[in-house]
């Protein structure tokens, strides 16, 4: 046979019997996989599942996922004492008929044993078909009612409208509120010092006062683009979708005489070593003083200033204790640790980086940046170890760790610092940034990212005398309200939608008024924290009367803040500069804190926010002692003849760094050496940077 089909086909034929097996064992891996997963049966069982439900109906899938759940949510669920915090408790009425038949195996009864229907009103068209089998009347499909009741509870303790009792983050956060009678009491001044009353006017302040002073604001920002809109160069609206947008502004450049200011400080700017420079400003503003034991039983230290100067750079930098000692001579590691564990707390820090907030604010040469009403704030992400209570991987870094939040003066100092989590919408802590400044500078404009933009942020802000103006993106994602059915205008109605819809509800607003003051002065007061606050309000419940009345306050000021927005150009390049500054101060923070490659090490929550403000306390005083060195080279100028322009000197960032050493071996000599006092004056006159707003230089922040 081999003879007569010759040696070329029996070849061919081997090679193809080959091939077949191969191909067989190729079938076989995927099957085997398929059989793990149940069997091709139960896959195509599952594609139909999937397949039936297309078009946005996920409900039916959800069980599946809480599956491996169930027995810890039921326990959970029994062991905590829930509450609602409004008349209606529908979601707890169903979580106590899917608690009496958790045993059951596919069905239970859609009524109470009382024979009461159960209400399930509160889920959506979609679950309410989906805990439904058309061939059981009367029936609950068990696995998918208990999803719906699980999926319905977590949002409403996410939006506060079910509580936990003993609970600090799920708490009822309305039993923190100060009474009406105390809030009434307090109101007159309170109404006064956040702007909204006007001192020694008799007219009273009550809820038709509250509704015309936002209607007014409304009625007049609006005509006040349209009739703007024909020479408004910069803005184009879209007539069929409403969507504005923004042409690119143009910057004119650096002024050359700025540039040759520019280089020629940088030329001269002494060269300094990092703990040399914290070392003059302890001497100098004496923030070290704010530190010491917790308890007055504990030893004293021998030289607390120079312990507590090299604490400070130690930790500011993010170098470890035993590794920093290695490298500074006369410490050890133990001393350095056990000096920032009991000799440093929170509060502290937050007193001694006022220190150096207010001695920075009386230096002359501040006036070029700012004065201290304005402020930006934005975080920026630091690096942690997995294995702790605050890090979560983060969505927009792609990495794990928390967030460095910081509210950055027009002056580019730090007013505020807060480590917070890495999922936490960010808008929340733009206030209480605000409200735990201490020191001189009482900024009353608020700038920040396109995360800034929650309606229930825009009105406690305002509610709070703050004026808060984002930088703004995403324009199409953004609506424009009216202040009436009738209201329509010229050449800017397309922004605000079909005509008579995303009207203002003002009757809502003015209804609530007694519950919104109530809020904002708890707020003021510090009866509850503006950040817990806003995490409820944020949820955006249907139940919540507050979130409503904040929601529609918010839609006000918003509005108006938009419109603001597109119609002032000069505005625009104050909000970039501002937000640019304090990105810039973000990575001049990261460059001062180089130890462990910017990894925070602590995984305690109390110890990560204390290293953060480490941080902070060493970033203010380079900023600091750059800006003295700064105003030195400037006198030095104009005793060379040099005639110092106020323009100029704005766009000198106090971010240099070309002129510090941060590596090498750290000599304590310079702690020893108490330096001459500095001198705040400067001979220049800013009052050009002002124009005719003293809050809105538009000078200011150029450097950034």
């Amino acid at each position: 046979m081999a003879a007569r089909l010759g040696s070329g086909l029996v070849l061919a034929l081997h090679t193809m019997a080959k091939a077949l097996r191969v191909q067989a064992g190729a079938v076989g891996v995927p099957a085997a996989a398929v059989n793990g997963f149940g069997g091709f049966e139960g896959q195509y069982e599952r594609i139909e599942k999937v397949a039936a439900h297309h078009g946005n109906y996920w409900e039916v899938l959800l069980y599946g996922h809480l599956l491996k759940d169930r027995s810890t949510m039921y326990d959970l669920t029994s062991r905590l004492e829930l509450t609602t915090t409004s008349e209606d408790s529908r979601v707890l009425d169903a979580l106590a008929h899917a608690r009496r038949y958790k045993t059951s195996r596919d069905y239970i009864p859609e009524r109470h044993e009382d024979g009461r229907p159960v209400d399930i009103s509160f889920a959506t068209l979609n679950w309410q078909k989906a805990v439904r089998d058309k061939n059981r009347p009367g029936a609950f499909v068990r696995k998918h009612f208990e999803a719906m009741v699980f999926a319905a509870l977590a949002e409403e303790l996410r939006t506060g409208d079910v509580a936990v009792t003993g609970s600090e983050e799920y708490a009822d956060w309305s039993e923190q509120l100060l009474p009406w009678e105390d809030v009434e009491a307090k109101l007159g001044d309170y109404l006064v010092e956040v702007g909204l009353a006007e001192s020694g006017d008799d007219a009273p302040y009550d809820a038709v006062a509250f509704r015309r002073q936002l209607e007014d604001k409304l009625t007049a920002a609006a005509p006040s683009a349209d009739a703007g809109y024909p020479d408004n160069e910069g803005l184009v609206i879209d007539l069929e979708t409403g969507i504005p947008s923004l042409k690119a502004h143009r910057s004119e450049g650096q002024r050359a005489s700025a540039k040759v200011l520019e280089q020629e400080i940088r030329a001269r700017m002494p060269e300094r070593s990092l703990l040399g420079i914290i070392s003059r400003t302890a001497y100098w503003v004496e923030w070290w003083r704010r530190f010491g034991p917790a308890s007055g039983n504990e030893p004293k230290l021998k030289d607390p200033f120079g312990r507590y100067v090299i604490t400070t750079f130690v930790k500011g930098t993010h170098m470890g204790p035993y590794e920093a000692a290695r490298h500074i001579p006369g410490v050890s590691g133990h001393e350095l640790s056990l000096s920032a564990n009991r000799h440093f707390s929170i509060p502290t820090l937050n007193e001694a980086i006022a220190d150096l907030v207010n001695a920075h604010a009386r230096l002359d040469i501040s006036q070029a940046w700012g004065d201290g009403s304005a402020v930006a704030a934005d975080g920026t992400h630091m690096d942690t170890y997995l294995n702790n209570l605050l890090s979560e991987t983060s969505v927009r870094y792609g990495k794990p760790g928390g967030i460095a939040y910081h509210h950055i003066s027009d002056t580019y100092i730090a007013l505020f610092t807060h480590f917070i989590p890495c999922g936490v919408w960010e808008a929340v802590y733009i206030i209480e940034g605000l409200l735990k400044n201490t020191s001189e500078l009482k900024p009353t404009t608020v700038h920040a990212d396109t995360q800034g933009q929650s309606f229930p942020v825009f009105a406690l802000a305002h509610l709070l005398g703050f004026d808060l103006m984002p930088r703004i993106r995403n324009w199409k994602d953004l609506t424009f309200y009216r202040p009436t059915k009738r209201a329509e205008y010229v050449h800017i109605d397309a922004l605000f939608g079909e005509p008579g819809r995303n009207v203002i509800d003002f009757d809502l607003i003015e209804s609530h008024f007694r519950h919104l003051m109530r809020v904002a002065v708890s707020v003021r007061e510090g009866a509850i924290s503006s950040t817990l606050l806003l995490r409820r309000l944020r949820a955006g419940s249907r139940k919540n009367a507050t979130y409503t009345a904040f929601r529609e306050v918010g839609r006000v000021v918003r509005t108006v803040q938009l419109l603001r927005y597109l119609s002032d150009a000069p505005l625009r390049r104050r909000v970039t500069a501002a937000t640019n500054k304090v990105e810039a101060f973000n990575g001049f923070s990261q460059w001062i804190g180089f130890g462990n490659g910017g990894v925070i090490t602590d995984n305690d929550p109390v110890e990560q926010e204390k290293t953060v403000k480490f941080n902070a306390l060493l970033t203010n005083a380079v900023i600091f002692h750059n800006a003295l060195d700064i105003a030195e080279i400037v006198r030095q100028l104009q005793e060379e003849g040099y005639i110092i322009a106020p323009e100029d000197l704005a766009h000198i960032s106090p971010y240099l760094t070309e002129h510090i050493r941060r590596f090498g071996e750290y000599s304590t000599h310079e702690l020893g050496i108490q330096p001459e006092a500095y001198d705040p004056h400067l001979d220049v006159d800013f009052s050009p940077l002002r124009g005719n707003d003293p809050r809105a230089p538009d000078g200011y922040g150029q450097a950034a």
